[in-house]
């Protein structure tokens, strides 16, 4: 028992050892933060007289500096003295590698490694720019000790692509390169053969993880409209209600992956999988990009920018996400924006976070994203040297937490109910923590989407029996889908379209029949479009870009005078080409089979972390936030203190 004990006591002592060294860590950030602040606001130039003497040593004025700084923030002298000194250090040695580049071209990039890898003073790295991402990424690997595999670099908040030179993609002299390991053991403490065995397996686990999960995506947004619900599962884009909404197919692809990579993503960040989580986060905000007409529709965006920040902050780089504030402020541009407010329709301007906060009322679901809102805020502010807004916008999400705070006991009430855990949260903070309410709100909220669900099945087994009828007539799945798509589900109106613009069939499938053109088309199909009147050289051309079709050849060459249009005129020797089966189709179908199968698991591990529930973004237990918020307020606290007693 006393052995017990002092095991006990020796665990205690050693968090509280590390809570103090975080704490200084963070003052000694803060601190940093804010002598650089002042330093630009007096215009002081650290590397030049009289700081700095002409053999780049310091000088005696710097001490004046520090005397007076300390003063103004009333901390130790000696203190200020050495972080000024540090600053004056990083000024010279980065002013010298401006010089180096100039005359060499040569550049400098700032590393930032993993936290078990990082040291007080940054790693620095030279490197031509003309070189590739492969290249830095094994000079990074051999420098820092890493298996080149096994580490992404992530630089200006996209993902190094190998291929590339530096110059291509916008790396510079003096970027940031964060490290992402894939592998999340400590190689320089276990040495053993074994246990660096199944490091390795775990990181070349991770590596296919990440792989699986873009193909898998892309596989899901590729089926979109074209597919059997019954079947084959698929993606669709819904709102907050349930239902589909219509979208362009030429942003619907990029919105898809775009959310798809974010839920990925997200499933990542539940599991604490920070490092891969961000990769997967980055490439959502790029496809987002690619529809930037419909970021204002939608929220998702701003729930992104809040989990690419929160993730930085994980993996304890927020020094290598320039734009954080930028990001959070778009995040609650974007919130503001997508929860309706009154204030703002009659007219009020400045409307903001409050007005929106007093709008919601009892949904408390949606101030969990105002809370994380605030608490980045906070922590972003406290690292920049705000020590009072920092405080403020801490004590806000403080605030928030003790409004969203969650009875377990009421939760257990609900799931005696039969209802979900997540339900139950959802529901709690829906109605404001009355447990009754909470149930009927549940309750109402099933039944409404059985029936939007209902609706929706229905609605795309009709589209699937109009695309069916459609290929009947002889026209492509792409082409059928498109016509439909432009006849809002009308069938009639589709082929009309479909029969105005006879160009359309040229939208073949890739893995179609259809895609394949006739080499020889049938005596029998020419002969039938002679007898109509059209020329036989003419009437052969048809069948063969129609795939021998006789109904669409004869009424596109009616509708053009008897006549292919240029567009649709194609060689006699391509058709053939395209229609032959060369030796390596048929080798390739003998391992269709494993490719379906990988193409499933793909599949089905998107599946997996695709959220049944509309809201699940809306969910937390808010156990990380409660113990962040705490501690960045002891910081802040302890600043104030260590002001007041000197």
């Amino acid at each position: 028992m006393k052995t017990n004990g002092g095991l006990c006591g020796i665990r205690v002592l050693s968090r509280s050892w590390l809570a103090r060294w975080w704490r200084r860590m963070a003052q000694k950030k803060y601190l940093q933060a804010k002598l650089t602040q002042f330093l630009r606001e007096d215009r002081i130039q650290l590397w030049k007289p009289p700081y700095t003497n002409e053999n780049k040593e310091v000088g005696l004025a710097l001490k004046d500096l520090a005397k007076k700084y300390s003063d103004r923030l009333e901390c130790c002298e000696n203190e200020v003295e050495n972080i000024i000194e540090e600053i004056r250090c990083k000024a010279i040695e980065r002013g010298t590698g401006n010089e180096h580049y100039r005359t060499t071209g040569i550049a400098t990039i700032e590393v930032f490694l993993p936290p078990r890898l990082r040291k007080d003073k940054k790693s620095l790295l030279e490197t031509h720019l003309h070189v590739t991402g492969r290249d830095l990424r094994s000079k990074i690997a051999e420098t820092f000790g890493f298996q080149e595999n096994y580490i992404k670099i992530v630089i200006n908040k996209k993902q190094l692509q190998l291929g590339k030179s530096l110059e291509e993609q916008g790396v510079t002299h003096n970027v940031k390169a964060m490290v992402l390991e894939l592998k999340q053991s400590e190689e320089d403490v276990r040495k053993n053969f074994q246990v660096e065995e199944e490091e390795q397996n775990e990181a070349e686990l991770k590596e296919k993880r990440i792989q699986r999960t873009k193909r898998g995506l892309e596989i899901l947004a590729e089926r979109a409209e074209m597919v059997d619900p019954e079947t084959m599962p698929y993606l669709d884009i819904a709102n907050q209600t349930g239902r589909s909404i219509r979208i362009p197919p030429a942003e619907r692809k990029a919105l898809m992956l775009a959310m798809g990579y974010h839920e990925k993503g997200r499933a990542f960040l539940k599991r604490k999988e920070y490092g891969i989580a961000l990769p997967c986060l980055l490439d959502a905000d790029r496809y987002f990009c690619e529809c930037k007409e419909l970021l204002d529709t939608v929220d998702n965006y701003a729930v992104l920018q809040l989990d690419i920040v929160w993730c930085y902050f994980r993996l304890e780089q927020l020094e290598c996400l320039d734009d954080a504030e930028k990001k959070l402020n778009l995040a609650q541009k974007c919130l503001t924006g997508s929860f309706h407010v009154e204030a703002a329709l009659l007219g009020n301007l400045h409307t903001d976070s409050h007005d929106v906060l007093d709008s919601l009322g009892n949904c408390g679901k949606e101030k969990v994203l105002f809370l994380r809102l605030y608490l980045l805020q906070g922590i972003r502010n406290y690292h920049s040297g705000n020590g009072e807004e920092a405080r403020e916008y801490l004590n806000k999400a403080r605030q928030l937490f003790k409004e969203l705070y969650i009875d377990p006991s009421k939760v257990h009430n609900l799931l005696q109910l039969g209802f979900t855990a997540q339900e139950a949260r959802l529901g709690l903070r829906a109605c404001d923590g009355n447990v009754d309410h909470a149930a009927i709100h549940i309750s109402n909220r099933r039944e409404e989407l059985a029936q939007i669900r209902k609706e929706e099945k229905e609605k795309r087994r009709r589209r699937l029996e109009n695309i069916k009828s459609l290929k009947g007539m002889g026209y492509s799945t792409h082409a059928a889908k498109q016509a439909l798509h432009q006849a809002r589900g009308n069938l009639d109106d589709a082929l009309k379209i479909l029969l105005s613009n006879p160009h359309m069939w040229w939208l073949q499938d890739s893995d179609s029949e259809n895609s394949s053109h006739q080499a020889s088309p049938s005596q029998e199909s020419i002969d039938q479009l002679v007898y109509m009147g059209f020329d036989t050289v003419v009437a052969e051309a048809a069948l063969r870009v129609f795939g021998g079709n006789v109904q669409v050849a004869a009424q596109t060459l009616a509708h053009h005078g008897g006549s292919l249009p240029p567009d649709l005129q194609f060689s006699g020797e391509d058709s053939s080409s395209t229609a032959s089966t060369s030796p390596s189709d048929s080798a390739g179908t003998s391992s269709a089979s494993t490719d379906e199968d990988m193409e499933t698991e793909a599949v089905n591990e998107i599946l997996e972390d695709i959220p049944e529930h509309e809201e699940d973004y809306l969910d937390s237990t808010l156990e990380d936030e409660e113990v962040i918020i705490a501690e960045y307020l002891s910081y802040v606290e302890s600043v104030r203190s260590a002001a007041k007693n000197n």
